[in-house]
């Protein structure tokens, strides 16, 4: 059967991202692949299965209609059912089987696109969802040192420090109609925004430097009263990254506690989402690096008139106070995914995110 053109790139894309997965990983070995490195991260080996099963139940089983291919592991491979803590601790595929299942999985995926066509949501929906876990499995791997030579870039950001003028007034924030985006970034509304600054550049190692040489972890007056418990309990004196990398490179592995004492330290602030989104779609000065995630001052809730699609564990379960937006991107996000309305989020303490900071007033 011969395939579409929409079929025929939507296969190519899924093949990329599959070989961009596996020459991810292709320097380790299967122990490496096997272990959990930190609670807070899956052994390597869980997120290559957890791709796979995550494929075989949109794509084929409830695209389909086709039975899963292993019912038995679904609920070993579900990120709810399995919690990231619990596992290193029990029965996981092998290394051997858990790329078997990738193949075996994507030859049913190909033979429901053949047969189907493309879904207009679910196909881009795994394809970005591929994409996003490789992120997560390079901050594991940074985590264990097991990142590949020349990862992450340690290269001086370009441009010049300095602060933009946005004016305010209404503007359009979400996702537009007619192009992929997850139920979080939609709908789209107005927004009023009175005018502000937004820092042409995330912050530096050097002037993260600055700010740890100031007192940064000890002058009590620039952290909440939640950021500085954070940083008593796990006993966060400096930032061991910013020491070690170039001066003018995007200080990263900042967690929200953090940047936001920065912020205080600097007489400025963490940009709302709102702002940043608008100083994104402003394009005058803005460098837009790519770099990092940069943290904003929203927590992350649902757009008015919100409606989850086409499953609400996606992001309405983690909608409240407790999680902080990141906007951007970083350099281990794909192209594909770091677009100017798409919205991440974690909590406050997470340090292991490609996360910097830049500032707002």
């Amino acid at each position: 059967m011969l395939r579409s053109v929409a079929a025929t790139a939507l296969a190519e894309n899924l093949t990329t991202a599959r070989e961009r997965t596996l020459a991810m990983v292709a320097h380790l070995d299967a122990a490496a692949l096997e272990r959990q490195v930190d609670p807070l991260m899956s052994p390597l080996v869980w997120d290559l299965a957890h791709i796979a099963s995550y494929e075989d139940l949109w794509l084929v089983h409830r695209y389909a209609g086709e039975p899963l291919l292993h019912g038995d592991l679904a609920a070993v491979y579900d990120a709810f059912e399995t919690p990231r803590a619990v596992r290193g601790d029990i029965e996981l595929l092998d290394t051997p089987a858990a790329m078997a299942y990738l193949d075996e999985v994507r030859e049913r995926t190909l033979a429901v696109l053949d047969a189907l066509g493309p879904h207009p949501v679910l196909h881009e929906m795994v394809l970005r969802h591929e994409l996003q876990h490789t992120e997560t499995m390079r901050q594991a791997m940074r985590l264990a040192g097991l990142l590949a030579p020349g990862e992450p870039p340690d290269e001086p950001l370009g441009g010049e420090d300095g602060w933009v003028e946005i004016p305010g007034g209404a503007f359009r924030m979400g996702a537009p109609a007619g192009v992929f985006s997850y139920d979080n970034e939609r709908p789209r509304h107005g927004v009023d925004l009175k005018p502000f600054r937004m820092a042409r550049r995330p912050v530096t190692n050097g002037t993260w430097m600055h700010f740890c040489e100031g007192g940064g972890y000890v002058r009590r007056e620039w952290w909440s009263d939640e950021g500085w418990a954070w940083k008593e309990d796990y006993d966060i004196t400096h930032h061991a990254g910013a020491a070690a990398g170039h001066l003018d490179a995007p200080v990263c592995h900042v967690s929200w506690f953090e940047a936001a004492a920065f912020a205080r330290y600097a007489e400025a602030r963490l940009p709302t989402e709102a702002e940043w989104e608008r100083a994104a779609t402003w394009d005058q000065g803005i460098e837009h690096t790519g770099r990092v995630w940069e943290w904003t001052a929203s927590p992350f809730c649902g757009y008015p008139g919100f409606v989850a699609h086409p499953y609400r564990e996606y992001s309405e379960v983690f909608f409240g106070d407790r999680y902080r937006v990141l906007r951007g991107g970083s350099w281990a996000t794909h192209p594909r995914v770091a677009t100017v309305t798409f919205r991440n989020w974690d909590l406050p303490q997470r340090r292991q995110i490609f996360a910097g900071v830049r500032l707002a007033c």
